[in-house]
């Protein structure tokens, strides 16, 4: 389960129009992932700014990042946006109530 800090890192990590376009086209490869120079292909991001999104995007627990002898894939961890997701509309429909101030 997420908390509030959490979603709120993947949000802000998100809340970048670059690393939002490298998280959708992560999303796209689905579980087969992309390597760093065909994100950098299809992004057309210098490798030295893409690294720093990917490492945002890491750190929030966003993609997952796998070696595979010189290459490193990126998946996309769907679970951590699934989690994030239901953290924002857990408590959808439950109501809200004023809290009343002591009248003295």
């Amino acid at each position: 389960m997420n908390t509030t800090s959490q979603t709120a890192q993947a949000l802000a990590a998100l809340g970048h129009e670059a690393r939002l376009d490298v998280f959708r086209l992560l999303v796209r490869a689905g579980e087969d992932g992309l390597i760093v120079g065909d994100i950098a292909a299809h992004t057309k991001l210098p490798l030295s700014t893409l690294s720093h999104h990917l490492r945002t995007l890491v750190t929030a627990g966003l993609v997952n990042q796998e070696r595979r002898g010189r290459e490193v894939v990126n998946h996309a961890d769907f679970a951590a946006v699934q989690s994030a997701l239901a953290f924002l509309t857990a408590e959808c429909c439950q109501g809200v109530s004023l809290v009343q101030e002591d009248a003295a």
